[in-house]
Formats: C-alpha cells, structure tokens, sequence
C-alpha cells in the first residue's frame, strides 16, 4: 500500500497519473480491509476533483468522469460507516458526488470583501473573481477539421488559468478568517442543510445500502437496509415498466426495504406532516421514493406520514436557504406546444397557461408574461428566464442520455438546453414548475452527478424545483396545474416555500381519482426548500 500512497501523493507525477495510482490503492485497500482505505478514498476524490477541474467544458468533464467508478463515493460511504464514522460519511458523499456542479458553484462564488480590511486581500479577491469569470467562460466551440495544435493550445491555456487560479484559491486561505475558502464542508457545516426538516441520505454500495439521518442539532443515524444493490437494480427496472398491475407491488417493495426501516426511525427527529428531504445516490435516484406505501386497503404510506422533497446535494439545499426571498414577483408562463422534428403537438399548452394567469394574485402583487406559439424561442424563452423570477415552463421536455447537458426544453426554433440554462445567473430566482417529460429523470451512467433539467435549474439558482420523473400526459397536467395552484395561491401571497406542500396536497387530490394512471398520479416531484 506504501508505494500506491506514494505514488498518489507524488505531486510531479502529473494528475492523471495520481488519480489512477490512489484508485489503485482504493482498489487493493478494499479487497484487504487495510487500515489505509478511508484515506485512499479521500484522496482519490481530491484528485478526481482536481483532474475534472483542469477540464474545460461541462460535456467533456462528463465524458471523462465515465472512464472512472461511478461508484466511488457511496463506497467511500460505506467504508467510514464500518468504521463507525457516520459523520464522515455524509461528508465523503459530499465531496464525491455532484462534482461537476460544484465546480461550476465555485466559480460564481463571491468572497465577501467585508471581512477584509488590507490592500493585499482586496486585490487577491478581485483576482479570483477575475480568473473565475475567464474560467465559466463557455470554451471555444471546435469545427471538424480544427487543426489538433489549435485545440491543444487552448487546453493547454485553460490548465494554466486553473493553476493561477488555484494559486490564488490558496493565497486567499492564508487570510483570517478563509482557511477554509472553496474546501469541502465539515459535517456541522452540512447539517445546516436539515434546519427545516431531516434530510435522508440513502447509499446504495456493493458492500452495503444504508439509509443516514441528519436531524439539525442532533447527531446523525446510521441505518442498514434490508435489501442489496442487485435488488435495487432490479426494483428500477420493475419501476420503469410502469404497467397498472407491476407498479404497486414494485412500490410495496420500496417501502419495505427502503422507506420504512426510515420512517421506523424518524419519529424520533420529524413529527408527522412535516417536511422531510430525500437526498438519494447511486441507483436510489432513480426510485420514486415519495410514492412508496402498502398498496391495499388500509394500507401505510410515506405521503400518510410525511412531505417529501429533494435534494441533489446537501450544499444545494444551503445554497438555496441562502438569498433573501424578492418581494417582487416577476412570473413567466413558457409554452411551446409545435417545436420542429416532433411528431406530436402539445394540444393543452395554451389553455394550461391561461388556467395558470387565472390562479395566479392579481397585479402589483404578481406581474405575469406570456410567451407561446412562435414567439416561444430559444433565445425568448431565455431571455425571459433571465428576467423573471418564477417560472412555469409547458412544453415537450427530452432527457439525453448520451450527453445530458443537451437535454432540453424544445421551443420553436432550437431547444433550450440544459448546458444554457447552467451558464445563466438564476442565483435570485424563486420557483419554477417544469410541465415537460422526463425533466428529473437523471443520467444512469454517472447517476451521482445528478445532470437533468430540474437539478440545473436548482444548481443554477433556483430555490424551489416541481419537476417530472417520467412521461406525463396532457391530462394529468390539467388537472395537476389547477390543483397546485389553487393551493400554492390561495391567500393571494407568493412563497416559494409552500411549493412541496401544494404539490403534496395536489397529489393527495387526485389520489382516489381511479381514471388516473398510479404512474401519473406520482410522476411530479419536489426539489429544494
């Protein structure tokens, strides 16, 4: 193990090399349950951040990221909870998860100037801001045929920006008051993400799948599942054939090995009706848990007991808490119902945007846009979510599994993607509803990494995120939309807070509507605070 550490630790090995040589510690460590294996994970996420980092776009820090294990932060998790360390295991799924999210958080990140008195920490921040704009800048986009020693040229210019810029990232930490500047987050740091509710991080490794509580002042639990990723696996695959008589027994399933050994527990943290925050990894992204329960009569489920939301991240979650609420309320209604190369027209999108504007307070409280039909173009559609606030977005959403930064929302012209959604400040924005398909469907080949619509427009800024998990229909929307609304509206105030109950008391509507397909009735879910 000596000569893996070393090799991972040798500072002019380059970072590929490093990175490869602490996975084959990680590697070698697991299979002997040597004592060094909690550090050799550690330091693989270190290098793994530090390699993505020196990778200038999005689309290729995502190729790259599949060339390495997609896995290694939840196993990272399970090594610190055989040690017992509950604490450093939700610090280590932190760290090692949303990586490329966080990369992109970093660079809009603003040090506050005010804890600052010299001229030297004055003009090291501006240089970091500096540098971080040049850095989020988009790359140069390369035509085939680009002579090679062009591209090269312009990778090569991008690593020395991010080594000016982590040398100046370490400046900044010598100052009081930063030592811990752009570092991943402590545990008494995270736990700040539960101050409104538990958050449950659910791991689902090779070793194991535990279930961890984080109340906010209270310490963290630790619980085993009774169930295997090979299970899991399996469940998803049930879960994807959405079929009327498979759905409900696939969802006992989840609630007897997933959701009730938590809910078991969570009495002791949540009273019940309360808020509580799922924040899934691996292959638990892509289980609806919020809808799991004992489909029979008199049956529990988890909507019985508890509201359920989301996080991709804890750190997202804190971001989000973070901005004062605007007391202005700027509200944009984008309808697309035609886009090119589609072979059906969205028949409701009209009339879905009139019933929003009808359910909506009146003016000054809120001042409504509308933009639909030809008008709804790329560049309108992201102009409008530049200038507004809260937004309802109707139209055909797609989810791309090749590369998930071009998934999008499709307008007249050209999609809305995700790729120019993250590359838009929305760090003032409030709620957004994403009446599309398969907007919080996720990426299965770097399912840590949380890449689809309603995650980006929460990691771009927005606080509150209703988004789909599937395919929805176009009556389901209607009779959704009003219900919502209707609650999210009712006294004539806006809050982006009430965003989780409204939908909770939409779902709870419909759910003895039994023309309704289950998979309809569970398809929306909750993201942020």
């Amino acid at each position: 193990m000596h000569h893996f550490k070393a090799a991972a630790n040798f500072v002019h090995g380059g970072l590929l090399f490093r990175l490869r040589a602490s996975l084959s510690w990680v590697r070698h460590a697991d299979q002997h349950r040597h004592g060094t294996e909690l550090e050799a994970y550690g330091t693989s996420m270190q290098l793994m951040d530090a390699y993505m980092s020196a990778t200038a776009s999005v689309s290729s820090r995502h190729s790259a990221m599949k060339d390495f294990p997609s896995t290694l932060a939840v196993d990272a998790a399970s090594c610190a909870l055989r040690s017992g360390d509950v604490r450093r295991a939700a610090e280590l799924l932190e760290q090692g998860r949303t990586i490329i999210w966080t990369q992109m958080t970093r660079l809009r990140t603003l040090p506050d100037n005010s804890q600052t008195h010299s001229d030297h920490a004055a003009a090291l921040m501006k240089r970091f801001r500096d540098l971080s704009s040049l850095l989020d800048r988009p790359p140069a986009s390369h035509a085939d045929g680009t002579p090679s020693i062009n591209v090269e040229a312009e990778d090569t210019r991008y690593r020395r920006l991010v080594e000016d810029w982590n040398g100046v990232v370490e400046e900044i930490r010598k100052i009081e008051g930063f030592s811990r500047f752009l570092l991943p987050p402590v545990f008494a740091d995270l736990q700040e993400a539960a101050r409104d509710g538990p958050i449950i991080m659910l791991i689902a490794s090779k070793s194991s799948c535990d279930a961890i509580i984080i109340p906010h002042k209270q310490s963290p639990t630790s619980i085993r599942l009774p169930t295997n990723l090979e299970k899991l696996q399996t469940l998803v695959v049930k879960l994807q054939r959405t079929s009327r008589p498979a759905l409900p027994k696939a969802l006992m399933e989840l609630w007897d090995d997933v959701v009730r050994p938590v809910v078991d527990i969570l009495g002791r943290f949540a009273r019940r009706h309360s808020r509580i925050w799922w924040c899934p990894t691996s292959v638990f992204n892509f289980l609806p848990l919020h809808a799991a329960g004992e489909y029979r009569k008199d049956g529990q489920f988890l909507s019985q007991l508890y509201i359920s939301s989301y996080t991709p991240s804890l750190s997202a979650l804190i971001k989000a808490r973070r901005h004062d609420r605007s007391l202005s309320v700027s509200f944009a209604a984008i309808g697309q119902d035609s886009p090119p190369g589609v072979s059906f027209t969205l028949d409701c999108v009209e009339g879905e945007l009139e019933l929003v504007r009808s359910l909506l307070p009146l003016p000054p409280t809120v001042s409504f846009t509308k933009i639909t039909s030809v008008d709804a173009t790329r560049s309108r559609a992201l102009r409008a979510l530049q200038d507004n606030t809260w937004l309802h977005l109707s139209c055909h959403g797609t989810q791309n599994y090749e590369d998930p930064f071009n998934s999008a929302f499709l307008m007249r012209d050209q999609p809305l993607s995700l790729l120019d959604i993250t590359q838009t400040d929305l760090s003032r924005h409030e709620f957004a509803f994403l009446s599309a398909c398969d907007t919080a469907a996720g990426d299965p080949s770097t399912p840590d990494e949380v890449i689809h619509l309603a995650a980006g427009l929460q990691f771009a800024g927005v606080k509150s995120v209703v988004g789909t998990l599937w395919k929805v229909t176009d009556a389901t929307v209607q009779r959704l939309v009003e219900e919502f609304y209707k609650n999210f509206c009712k006294d004539g105030k806006m809050n982006s807070k009430r965003a989780a109950r409204a939908l909770h008391q939409a779902v709870h509507s419909l759910a003895n509507d039994k023309d309704m397909a289950l998979d309809q009735r569970i398809v929306f879910v909750h993201i942020g605070i």
